[in-house]
């Protein structure tokens, strides 16, 4: 029986062409900044996001927090969606790193505005933890891959730098974002002060996120990279199928879209399943499993012995992502497999008993 992997995109394996440049990828020491490799791939992203500079990092958390940490100082408050990756799974790493405090503020499907945002900042008391950062994510990985909309990244954006405070974009998944909104990265990325953008999601690198911003931000976030751990030294063989991940792989993203529709709009016609397939953007489904009558990690479960790996994210919520590995034909063959296990749902036997 065929594995079906939609836990996440993170599990895609490097193509046969990045294997190939990793194989031939020239190297240096680029804690020397002499790794050719990286150099190239970092002019590369800068000139993708129409941004001075960039850095290779190891990770999208690393990345994310190397960024606060430049923009903050010990003492701050950081606003953040309440859904947020940098809130939810980077393990405190703000606080801990950092010295900063988070704001968490409710957005509508993840995207919040500037009157919420505005609501959160911190009076100019002397009492009161002055607001450092605002950190914004698109796409919104927990509230189902939703876009950030430009016009209310700007509005954002300038209403902040009005108040003196720096904006950071989570952009993990800002490929996706790009391709189902129809507008460029660059486009997404412009009105922030810093960017963070996943190499090893979507676009199949086997590791490797990159930062954005000034020329003075990344060489002060190059100095917390190396404090961090995150100095590498002959990483080219990295960087290499960074490259083509940057290049190649956000032509083919639109594949991944179009596979979560065709999972969610399949899902939305099985008993017990709650979900708007018409609030699939990009290519990550959030399904409600409730009244089945299992858990999400039952339900996990249940389709894990049947081949078909989901991600559980709260009591009776599950993840599905799409990606390079897995086909349309998978994403049907693994609605065939779910519909099977509903059949063994308790509330849905019971009712039809």
């Amino acid at each position: 029986m065929r594995l079906i992997d939609l836990r996440s995109d993170t599990v895609t394996r490097p193509t046969p062409e990045m294997r190939e440049a990793m194989a031939r990828a020239e190297v240096g020491d680029d804690v020397y900044g002499e790794d050719p490799t990286v150099n190239r791939l970092q002019e590369r992203a800068a000139e993708i996001f129409q941004k001075e500079a960039a850095l290779f990092v190891p990770s999208g958390t690393m990345g994310n927090q190397i960024c606060v940490k430049v923009h903050t100082r010990p003492g701050q408050e950081v606003i953040l969606e309440e859904k947020s990756h940098i809130y939810n799974f980077e393990m405190a790493a703000m606080a801990v790193i950092s010295g900063t405090l988070p704001r968490v503020v409710r957005g509508r499907d993840g995207i919040v505005d500037w009157p919420t945002i505005e609501a959160a900042l911190s009076p100019n008391v002397y009492y009161r933890a002055p607001t450092g950062l605002i950190c914004l994510e698109n796409t919104h990985n927990l509230a189902g891959g939703t876009v950030l909309p430009v016009e209310t990244a700007r509005q954002i954006c300038a209403r902040a730098h009005e108040r003196g405070v720096p904006v950071h974009l989570d952009g993990a998944r800002v490929f996706n974002a790009a391709v189902a909104c129809a507008r460029s990265v660059a486009e997404l990325a412009e009105p922030f002060d810093s960017v963070m953008v996943c190499l090893s999601k979507g676009l199949g690198a086997p590791v490797g996120s990159l930062i954005l911003g000034s020329r003075a931000f990344i060489e002060e976030a190059r100095a917390v990279r190396k404090m961090l751990g995150g100095g590498m030294r002959q990483v080219g063989v990295l960087a290499a199928a960074g490259l083509i991940a940057l290049e190649k792989m956000p032509a083919r993203l639109v594949e991944d879209h179009e596979k979560a529709r065709l999972l969610a709009f399949g899902l939305a016609e099985l008993p017990g399943l709650a979900l708007d397939p018409e609030k699939v953007q990009t290519n990550i489904v959030i399904v409600d499993v409730a009244a089945t009558g299992w858990t999400a990690e039952e339900f996990a479960g249940r389709l894990k012995a049947r081949g078909v790996l989901v991600g559980s994210l709260g009591p009776t919520t599950v993840r599905l992502v799409t990606h390079y590995d897995v086909s349309r034909e998978d994403c049907a063959e693994a609605l065939r497999r779910i519909r099977e296990v509903l059949r063994e749902a308790p509330r849905l036997h019971s009712a039809r008993a």
